[in-house]
């Protein structure tokens, strides 16, 4: 049937140009509400009326006749109809389903997969500082980014999966100081124990390794402890290096993978944000005031203008977000979606402010936004903050509390408020009627990508049914369409549930 689509709309193609040469009106197919009213539907015939200055009816007779002489249509159609104000309903052949059949088995896994459109796109998402596990809202948003990943593959673009974090700066140097002072004796609570220091358990695992001198392999990065109590540079990333290597087997363990690491310490150290502020200055866009350099955001449609470089001499934390988006863009990625837990939803004007007048000619909008809510732990019938340097946070392998994680109960969304880590339990009516996570990602990924195909319902637990499932470039929608109904189905019999103890 994805056979018989594609020369059908290409037929409709060709009949618009004998009906209407030039006319700027693409091929397209709706799927009538009722079945009644046949297989597919064409509203061309309302689009070309006013330019041509007729009749809907009368164009639509038009068309019709056209593609009667197409020989796609006399393979696949079995009769044509005009409806209402100007539709035109397509009633197929039987072979045009059974074709269907022969598709399937010539392709086999690959089935419904787009052809590459040689088009790159960048996804950032995870991108969780080394200065501790990875807890329940990492791997939640791990999840999302992977399905969307998946997704754009799976359409044919060209993906790469990047994960940015810092391994410099105030919070690192609070891991390594945290680290040191495990090193020395102190633990949390007693007298001489730094009271920003980061208070979990694991504080005391990468002292214990870093004493005894071992080398630690992350994806990105291997380092070899000095075992110097006093070597605060070696502790900094002998620390960093462990803990990414932890998250690297949290990742793995989701089946999530990256392509590249990029660092926000190499934006400093290759003067990148250094020149992106001369940019900015260059460009008018920054004033100073109380000793303080400010960025003009209010002129990109920010509610007041941001402070770029505090009086200290300090850049805040959105400068190099800018230089790195901008970094981005130079390296060819003119598509790129940031995947982000809720609270940073006021980052985005500001850093697409930075971008818009720094003046190297990105679109607006740059880049896509994906926000996710966060996650709520529950114990003993009330909320635990999750804080790394309390030492208070559910994490995707903690023994005893998480119970066989799954990307699918980590995506699973409630209609309002935050999610929530329960006690294991078979997943209940109202769960159950509640949209699969994996649905919100497929939307998602289709509103970045400019998709109608895909758009909310108000039914839950499936995808209403395409206005567009299929265009006149040979997108081809049908088998990701067909899946995600059928998504909410398994996902029913297997989403897992997580408990907190």
């Amino acid at each position: 049937m994805i056979q018989a689509k594609k020369e059908l709309l290409a037929a409709l193609s060709a009949a618009i140009a004998e009906v209407s040469p030039g006319a700027n009106v693409g091929a397209a197919f709706e799927l009538p509400k009722q079945a009644a009213h046949g297989d597919l539907a064409c509203t061309a015939a309302m689009q070309l009326a006013r330019p041509l200055k007729k009749n809907p009816r009368e164009v639509a007779t038009a068309l019709i006749e056209s593609l009667n002489r197409q020989p796609a249509v006399e393979r696949w159609v079995a009769a044509m109809e005009i409806a209402g104000p100007g539709f035109v309903n397509f009633r197929l052949r039987d072979a045009a389903r059974q074709a269907i059949v022969a598709e399937i088995l010539h392709a086999g896994d690959d089935f419904g997969r787009a052809a590459p459109n040689g088009r790159p796109v960048l996804v950032e998402f995870v991108s969780a500082n080394p200065t501790g596990p990875l807890h329940t809202g990492h791997t939640r948003q791990a999840c999302l980014g992977d399905a969307i990943c998946n997704l754009l593959d799976w359409q044919g673009w060209q993906v790469t999966r990047e994960f940015y974090y810092n391994d410099a700066g105030v919070q690192i140097a609070t891991l390594a100081t945290s680290v040191q002072a495990r090193l020395k004796g102190a633990k949390p609570g007693d007298t001489d124990w730094p009271e920003a220091a980061y208070n979990g358990d694991y504080i005391a695992d990468v002292a214990a390794d870093f004493a005894a001198k071992k080398t630690v392999h992350a994806d990105d990065r291997e380092f070899t402890a000095s075992g110097l109590t006093d070597d605060l540079d070696s502790i900094r990333q002998f620390a960093v290096a462990y803990l990414r290597h932890e998250q690297d087997l949290d990742l793995k363990a989701l089946g999530v993978r990256f392509d590249h690491y990029y660092l926000e310490s190499s934006l400093y150290s290759s003067g990148r944000v250094e020149e992106t502020v001369q940019r900015l200055i260059a460009a008018g866009k920054t004033y100073e005031e109380g000793g303080a350099l400010w960025l003009r955001t209010t002129e990109y449609g920010d509610d007041k203008d941001r402070v770029m470089r505090k009086s200290d001499g300090t850049y805040t934390y959105f400068v190099p977000d800018v230089a790195y988006h901008l970094a981005k863009f130079e390296r060819g990625f003119t598509k790129a979606i940031n995947i982000q837990g809720g609270d940073h939803h006021g980052t985005t004007a500001r850093v697409r402010a930075g971008i818009q007048a720094a003046g190297q000619g990105v679109p607006a909008g740059y880049p896509d936004y994906v926000l996710h809510k966060m996650v709520t732990v529950m114990k003993g019938g009330q909320e635990v903050k999750i804080s790394k340097r309390a030492g208070s946070y559910v994490t995707l392998r903690d023994p005893g509390r998480l119970d066989r994680p799954r990307c699918g109960a980590l995506l699973h969304a409630q209609p309002q408020g935050r999610h929530r880590v329960r006690l294991r339990r078979r997943p209940g009516p109202q769960a159950q009627r509640r949209e699969p996570g994996v649905l919100r990602a497929v939307r998602a990924c289709a509103h970045l990508l400019g998709d109608p195909a895909v758009r909310r319902t108000r039914r839950r637990h499936r995808l209403a049914q395409p206005r567009r499932p299929f265009a006149a470039d040979g997108a081809e929608r049908s088998c990701a369409d067909a899946q995600a109904r059928r998504v909410p189905e398994r996902a029913g019999r297997r989403r897992g549930r997580l408990r907190a103890a």
